[in-house]
């Protein structure tokens, strides 16, 4: 078989292999956006069926006589394929170099934690969930040895999720970062200037909040004959294909920011998807880059365009139109405030802009920790007391609302927590070489046409899908390698603003 032919039946094997996987997604979509209940064991069954056969083909002998041939005539073949391979490398060499049986064992012991991890999580007794993390960490650490490393194990396991990530790298941007932003939050609390939040605490309907999260998506640019929104639990994003790329949101009819920021937020990823260039269709560059490139598509809309005065001087009008009585005694200035108030918290997922840093810090420092063997499981509830403590100021009462808020760790998800706080990075580099590229940048956005802003994102960012990796995004779209001063000067200049200081 020619160079030509086995590209040509690489490409059709990984593009079956898609469509399995364009199946998996809406069921896991429709699973959780309003399924039948008493159906949800069936579909179960039959999404681990699709998964198992997905499993197969990554890892197939077949997939591994395709990688070695095109691999050897490398320089040959053009970009897309190149990648493509490279690509599907990696996901081959990420489940093939583990023992069958010890993969079997890691995914049972994984699924039985999760449950374990709920019901500790409810009883606030991490005694109960101590000797599965263990055995999670102590496989997490072998996988590491077969899958190798250079400097530091974690750099394998953040490899995963932000593709060329290192521990030196991160450090010392998480260390700057970390030292300006306690001081700023310091600076803050002595300030004695209160923002209130409680405008929020009234009741609005939903029908009016998904008529203004809907009108928000099309301002943003986001296309509707691609995609759809829904109402869920958990807000999520999820690309079935490159034209059918949708959105979740939560509507809260006593708080309206729930479905207002996860609409943007979730916006901000789904037009990262349907932004990638239609000549990756079919190939497995087709979707973002990784977790930390995505994630600054969602936090660049959500708080760098959402939570900016200059958005809310155009779009406030529209919440007064839904809203007319529930927000008739507050003012543009007093929402704007009200939507940017700082005030530390326990939970993550409830954290402000200017503190949710800290909080994956947190977490960074003791997954580092974990996998080089420096911290043991056993101590892991005192060492987030103080961490927390050390950082926010506050410490929890409990476990529920400290060590054990997060499910990620009861599935091995370890190096994934980095990618937030790297994508609030990223967003603001994005954002500060996006103002250079367009000056009257604020301006556009008073106007409400955030129509540059998408094409700009798009030009620079989207269109490349996994083309090119992270590093080389950041590279090209800002001339510089990655740095955390943009987001410090960001976070000094909006809040030192908004409090007086």
């Amino acid at each position: 078989m020619s160079i030509a032919e086995t590209a040509t039946a690489f490409q059709a094997y990984v593009q079956e292999m898609l469509h399995y996987q364009e199946a998996l997604t809406l069921m896991e979509w429709d699973l959780r956006t309003g399924a039948p209940k008493r159906g949800a064991e069936l579909r179960a069954e039959a999404i681990g069926t699709l998964s198992s056969q997905v499993f197969r083909m990554k890892t197939s002998d077949q997939m591994g006589d395709y990688l070695e041939k095109l691999g050897q005539v490398s320089a040959d073949l053009d970009e897309v394929t190149r990648k493509s391979v490279r690509e599907m490398q990696r996901e081959y060499d990420l489940y093939r170099k583990i023992p069958e049986d010890r993969f079997h064992e890691f995914v049972v012991l994984a699924s039985k934690s999760e449950s374990v991890w709920e019901d500790a999580k409810r009883t606030s007794n991490f005694s109960l969930f101590q000797p599965y993390l263990e055995k999670i960490v102590d496989f997490t650490r072998e996988f590491v040895e077969y899958w190798g490393y250079t400097d530091s194990k974690y750099d394998t396991l953040l490899d995963q999720y932000e593709q060329g990530m290192t521990v030196k790298q991160i450090d010392p941007i998480f260390t700057a970062l970390r030292a300006e932003t306690i001081t700023l939050l310091q600076a803050i609390q002595n300030a004695g200037q209160r923002v209130s939040e409680e405008g929020f605490r009234r009741h609005c309907d939903v029908a009016s909040q998904r008529k203004l999260s809907l009108r928000l998506l099309e301002q943003m640019g986001y296309d509707f004959n691609a995609g759809r929104l829904d109402e869920t639990v958990h807000p999520f994003e999820t690309s079935v294909n490159r034209y059918d790329v949708r959105v979740t949101t939560k509507f809260l009819p006593n708080d309206m920011r729930s479905a207002l920021f996860s609409t943007i937020h979730e916006g901000g990823h789904a037009l990262y998807e349907q932004g990638i260039s239609p000549n990756l269709i079919g190939t497995p560059l087709a979707g973002g880059v990784s977790n930390g490139i995505h994630e600054s598509q969602s936090r660049f809309w959500e708080n760098f365009i959402g939570r900016s005065r200059e958005f809310w001087e155009y779009n406030y009008k529209h919440v007064l139109e839904v809203f007319p009585s529930q927000f008739a005694d507050i003012s543009m200035d007093e929402f704007y405030r009200g939507i940017n108030y700082v005030q530390p918290s326990l939970i993550r997922i409830e954290a402000d802009e200017l503190t949710y840093n800290l909080h994956i810090m947190v977490r960074y420092e003791i997954e580092k920790g974990l996998v080089d063997g420096t911290l043991a499981v056993k101590d892991l509830p005192e060492i987030w007391r103080a961490r927390m403590k050390e950082y926010l100021g506050i410490e929890p009462d409990n476990d529920s609302e400290g060590v054990l808020q997060d499910v990620h760790w009861s599935d091995g998800s370890f190096g994934y927590f980095p990618t937030y706080s790297l994508g609030n990075i990223y967003a603001a580099q994005f954002a500060a070489a996006m103002a250079k590229a367009l000056p009257d940048f604020k301006e556009q956005v008073r106007r409400g046409d955030l129509s540059q802003i998408r094409d700009w994102l798009r030009q620079n960012i989207h269109q490349y899908g996994k083309l090119r990796t992270p590093e080389e995004i950041v590279k090209q779209a800002t001339g510089e390698d990655l740095d955390a001063k943009y987001l410090i000067a960001y976070l000094k200049d909006k809040f030192s603003a908004l409090y007086g200081l």
